[in-house]
């Protein structure tokens, strides 16, 4: 995966874009991979982890009736996520990730290794749904992480 972040980051420091993370059930994974890369401080600029809708409403001023209806692990809290990182931080591109890592807390609409992954990039913003099945919390952590990067690849 090294080779894969120091990918995006170098893709990032030739174009010159910036870039916030906003993690939830990654945990700051996704951040971690990016501070391991040397010079990532040129294009990685801002990382919070929302893993509460308590932070995700302080942080990222999504309300507790948005929460409330949609669910913290929601493509339309994912894309509001991205939304309002990327207002508060005005960077190139922000990026979200929600999701159910487990090993508890799936139900039938909402299985265990669901995750959401939001992108705003310019004008555009896209949620991306992926359903990592059957694997350990660590290896949903790590997928989504993977997945992300190869999200953020294409976009730059």
């Amino acid at each position: 995966m090294k080779s894969l972040v120091k990918k995006v980051v170098n893709k990032l420091i030739k174009k010159k874009l910036t870039i916030s993370i906003a993690e939830s059930c990654t945990g700051g994974l996704l951040s971690s991979h990016f501070t391991q890369i040397p010079k990532a401080s040129e294009t990685y600029t801002f990382g919070v982890i929302t893993y509460s809708n308590e932070s995700k409403n302080k942080f990222l001023k999504i309300s507790k009736k948005f929460l409330s209806k949609y669910g913290s692990v929601s493509k339309q809290t994912c894309i509001l996520m991205a939304k309002n990182l990327n207002k508060l931080t005005k960077t190139d591109i922000s990026i979200s990730i929600t999701g159910i890592a487990g090993p508890s807390g799936g139900s039938s609409n909402k299985p265990i290794g669901l995750v959401y992954v939001g992108t705003k990039f310019k004008k555009k913003l896209i949620c991306k749904k992926l359903l990592i099945k059957n694997k350990s919390r660590n290896y949903i952590q790590s997928q989504a992480v993977k997945k992300t990067l190869k999200l953020i690849s294409n976009f730059i």
